[in-house]
């Protein structure tokens, strides 16, 4: 969805030439993280799709501390956007920029409401810590990115709590031969980040075939969780090989 239309923009050109994704980012938080993270969905998508994506990230503040974060929560590497004098010939320029930040002058506009929340202890700064970084990326992708979120413990740790439960089904799911992803959730997933990248109803998705009945297979499941993590980049793959 276009924020400066209010109307949808195709993310995927027609030539699938390649797409330039700008994320507009200043200052270390929550915030800052959460349009980065959304960038990073919209790369995912995108190569899912065929199209090549360019990931750049401008700003003026905390630049190194940004991509620290980045980094420590699994996002593609970000070039540096200050350096960009011209385009490369891309097809289509999409903005990702906090939802009360000025509109660039070009592309779509992919506006990202606010978060807030501590991350004084969160692994992305290069401190040394126990903390998984995919319980913070899950926390932050729980809520529609056209939706305020805040980062409390309750959110956080319901995050590590469904992280832990799927990483062991997961694993548990493995010990089985592999079945194909089935088509129609498959559908299902491709159409939900198809829409305006709609994350919750993935991870809704996820929920439902975790708790489906025996009609579909260990190894479907185990297949799906791992096509759906090509988005999510939660390392649901993570306990395989460990002790049941």
């Amino acid at each position: 969805m276009d924020a400066r239309t209010g109307e949808p923009a195709l993310a995927a050109p027609v030539r699938r030439g390649l797409t330039r994704v700008e994320a507009h980012a200043s200052g270390y938080g929550a915030a800052s993280l959460r349009v980065l993270l959304v960038a990073d969905l919209l790369v995912r998508a995108l190569e899912l799709g065929g199209t090549p994506a360019w990931l750049l990230l401008t700003g003026d503040r905390d630049q190194a501390e940004l991509r620290a974060g980045a980094t420590a929560l699994g996002m593609h590497p970000f070039e540096d956007g200050r350096d960009l004098a011209a385009g490369v010939g891309e097809a289509q320029v999409l903005h990702v920029v906090s939802a009360y930040a000025p509109s660039p002058d070009d592309g779509v506009r992919i506006a990202v409401a606010p978060a807030e929340g501590d991350l004084s202890g969160a692994p992305t700064r290069g401190a040394a810590t126990d903390a998984d970084p995919a319980v913070l990326r899950l926390a932050l992708l729980s809520a529609p990115r056209t939706e305020p979120l805040r980062l409390d413990a309750t959110a956080l740790a319901e995050a590590h709590d469904t992280l832990a439960r799927w990483r062991r089904a997961v694993a548990d799911w493995a010990r089985q031969p592999s079945r194909p992803v089935p088509e129609s959730l498959r559908g299902r997933l491709r159409t939900a980040w198809e829409d305006d990248l709609d994350v919750p109803e993935v991870l809704r998705v996820l929920r439902w075939v975790r708790d489906a009945g025996p009609e579909l297979p260990a190894g479907a499941r185990f297949e799906t969780y791992a096509y759906a993590d090509r988005l999510l980049g939660l390392e649901l793959t993570h306990d395989l090989g460990a002790p049941a």
